[in-house]
Formats: C-alpha cells, structure tokens, sequence
C-alpha cells in the first residue's frame, strides 16, 4: 500500500534497530532542557526523570537549530524519536525537522502519527504542505476543502490558505491562486503573525499573472507588516524599482592599497638611480589598470513607465 511512509516494513530490521544503542550527539553543557515549552515538559513526565531530560536537550537543539541549520536539527530530531518514539511533542518536532530538510515523506508520516496520538488538527495545513512536496497539488486541494479545516483556528486556516494557493501554482493555475488569497484576513488591516506571509503571498501571485503594479503595492503593505524580517518583500520591492544594488568596498581596507605598491615603488626608483649612475636614461611608464572585470553583474529590471 502507498502512502504508509517508513511504517511501511516494520519488521526484523526495525526491531534490531531499536535495540542497538542510541548515537548520541554533543550537546552544550548550556542546554538543560529546562529551555522548553512547559506543554511538552508536561509530555515528557511520563518517562522517567533521566530519559525525559535527555529527549528535552536533544528538543532544545532540535528548536534551536531548526532554522539556522535544519540537518542538524534533523540529527538531533533522530535521537529524541530513538529515545521517545511514543511522545507525541517528539513525533511533532521530527515532523517539522524532516520539513524543513524536504523530506516530506517522513515529515507527513510522522505528522499523522502527532495526530493519531493528540487527536488535534493543528499541523492538517503542514501536512497539505508536505503532500505539495511530494508532488501532489491536488491531494493538497482536496485536503483545503476537508472538514479538518473549519475545526482550525483562524491562523490555521490562513494557513491552509496559503497552501491551497501554492497548490494552484503548482498545477499551472494562477488566476486561481489569486482569487484562493483574497479573503477577509488579506483585507484587514490589523497586523496579526501570519499578515506579512498572506500580503507577501498575494503580492507574488498578482506578480505571476502580470499585474505589477498591484503586485507591488501588496509587496509595500507586506513590508509594513514584516517587523521580523520573515520576508525578502523589500528586495522584491528594490527589483520591481529598478533598483541597482552594487558592492563597495569597505573604507578600513583602503590604506592596503597604496601598501601593495610600496615595494614595487621602491624597486623602480632603485633601478632609476643604478641606471643614473651610468647615465642611462630611463623612461618609466605605469600600467594602466584593469577595471573591465569590475562591471556590475546585476542586471538592472525593467520599470513600468505607469509604475509609481
């Protein structure tokens, strides 16, 4: 049967697996495991004390690496699962580590188990997500219109609109991506935690269907939006300007260069005076500097002339 992820064959290997000993990871000696979310310490007090602090550091790692350096976190995601596969907060956090590593086959199989086991709805938008990775918009779709979704809350069902939109997108739909953005949160003008990624979204998809100068109005109300820089919405704003963005060199590093020609200064004028000696004349000529690999790789986008 397809779709059982890796509980597929649960047989002798896994077994073996599961009594081989445990690879640890270095955990800083900073890391109590003190540093989570007291809902799941509330989960791990089911194991015993010194189990329960070991799968709560490898957590904390999982939680703090997670964006910087997803693999690792993943790593670290194994070990908490080897140590605690029954504890859903840690099915959840190997969920969202292997998403983040495009492994959405493992991801999605470890989101329905959190689901079997907490009985929530929470991850139904990550988990449409997740079907999109692995190549099935239209799983993804029939997933936005469940039932699931109305027992969500309202950032998970802006959640869940955002994926049915990039579903669109990905089956070559983009009028409809449009249209599935439109709503009454992308019209508020309350900023809530999810305002930036829904402008950010529908600014894009107006951008796919060639309405620029729409499209960058809604970048613009994004960035407004944006207090953590969760989107490059000022770079789309600078490329969509015309905005050219060169490297300049910073001012500490310009005494280098007269320091670079020093010696060859000297060796000319050594020369000049050993020639002089024996009335030579010599004619010094300076080479010209090459500057054509200096040219701006940046190709300057084109603007609108009824762009403001």
């Amino acid at each position: 049967m397809q779709g059982r992820g890796r509980f597929e064959n649960r047989g002798r290997d896994d077994r073996r697996e599961e009594r081989e000993p445990v690879k640890r990871l270095p955990i800083p000696d900073e890391v109590t495991g003190q540093e989570i979310d007291p809902s799941v310490r509330q989960e791990l007090m089911s194991l015993p004390k010194g189990l329960a602090d070991d799968v709560a550091r490898n957590l904390v790692m999982v939680a703090q690496l997670l964006d910087e350096d997803p693999e690792r976190a993943y790593a670290y995601s194994r070990v908490a699962l080897r140590l605690a596969s029954r504890v859903a907060a840690v099915r959840e956090a190997a969920g969202f580590a292997s998403y983040a590593t495009e492994r959405y086959a493992e991801a999605i199989a470890e989101f329905r188990a959190t689901r079997r086991m907490t009985g929530t709805v929470d991850l139904w938008p990550v988990m449409a997500d997740c079907e999109r990775g692995l190549g099935r918009p239209e799983r993804a779709l029939e997933m936005a219109g469940a039932p699931e979704v109305q027992k969500l809350d309202r950032a998970g069902q802006v959640e869940m609109r955002l994926v049915a939109a990039g579903a669109r997108q990905d089956m070559g739909q983009a009028e409809a991506a449009v249209v599935t953005l439109q709503s009454s949160e992308l019209a508020s003008s309350a900023v809530h935690p999810w305002t930036a990624r829904l402008r950010y979204a529908y600014a894009d998809a107006l951008l796919a269907v060639g309405r620029e100068g729409e499209a960058r109005d809604w970048f613009a109300k994004a960035l407004e939006a944006d207090q953590n820089g969760t989107t490059d919405a000022s770079d789309r704003l600078a490329q969509l300007d015309g905005v050219e963005f060169v490297d300049v060199v910073p001012e500490d590093e310009t005494p280098e260069e007269p320091e670079s020609e020093a010696e060859p200064e000297a060796e000319t004028k050594a020369e000049v005076e050993t020639k002089a000696e024996v009335e030579t004349e010599v004619d010094i000529t300076d080479e010209a500097e090459p500057s054509t690999f200096l040219d701006d790789p940046f190709k300057e986008p084109q603007k609108s002339d009824d762009e403001s």
